[in-house]
């Protein structure tokens, strides 16, 4: 089974089209949306249409939160004064821009979505969060301390966790197992099609292996692919310098950051 994840598209419609064309010629079994479709760029409303239309199943992020309930604070956390300025900027002009019935659907969105498998003796629990299962708009980072993801996950009943928000894409693998049986969980960032933050500027997502023999027990038969893609990323930083929003958007696509 191949199930397709993606996430933080973030009104860039030339990196959603380019991800449609790579994940249609992979033919996944599934494939979900883990939110944050809206801000930063010029197309929320296309990118939302783009994803409605086709029917995915898809989870509120912060961004789609926010400005599903048109509040002017999309849950970010901002680390300069610069960046706290720009995304005022830019929920502002989202906002302005979101029609009603595209507003009301992200108000539809779900927190979470939880996928329970029985494809052998083991349960396996997918659970798809955007930021964590506690939070919309936490950041769960690759170097968080173990016990703490643990304790997260477990306290999801979560054996694979997929989520976004931090636009790094990583796979850790942890076991919670006691007696010496072991449990492995999964928790996966599936980083960002339309803004991603890891020095990149391709587009990512990832294709989530399970099958017949994919266990608690085993770390390994779980498997987790981060494809990368191409996108006209030129097309999407010059809209963002042809509107109102702040050129700084623009650089952060050319260079993945």
């Amino acid at each position: 089974m191949k199930i397709a994840l993606f996430s933080d598209i973030h009104a860039n419609l030339p990196a959603l089209e380019a991800f449609f064309k790579n994940v249609g010629e992979k033919k996944p079994d599934a494939i979900y949306c883990l939110g944050d479709l809206v801000g930063y760029n010029i197309w929320p409303n296309e990118v939302i249409n783009a994803i409605r239309s086709r029917g995915i199943p898809t989870i509120a992020g912060n961004y789609d939160f926010g400005v599903g309930r048109t509040s002017e604070d999309c849950g970010c956390a901002y680390k300069t004064d610069i960046e706290k300025a720009n995304g005022a900027v830019s929920i502002s002009f989202t906002n302005e821009v979101v029609k009603e019935e595209e507003r009301k659907y992200l108000r539809t969105l779900p927190a979470h979505i939880k996928v329970e498998f029985q494809l052998n003796h083991d349960k396996l629990n997918l659970l798809l969060v955007h930021g964590s299962p506690r939070r919309i708009n936490e950041y769960l980072f690759e170097d968080r301390e173990e016990k703490s993801m643990l304790r997260i996950m477990q306290d999801a009943d979560a054996d694979i966790m997929c989520f976004g928000h931090t636009h790094k894409p990583y796979h850790r693998i942890l076991n919670s197992g006691t007696d010496g049986q072991d449990h492995y969980r999964h928790a996966i960032n599936i980083g960002s099609v339309g803004k991603p933050k890891d020095g990149n500027p391709q587009g990512g997502y990832v294709m989530l292996h399970i099958n017949d023999n994919s266990s608690i027990t085993d770390k390994e038969s779980i498997r987790v692919e981060f494809i990368r893609f191409d996108y006209d990323t030129e097309k999407a930083a010059r809209a963002v310098e042809d509107s109102r929003l702040p050129n700084d958007f623009a650089e952060s696509l050319r260079k993945g950051i």
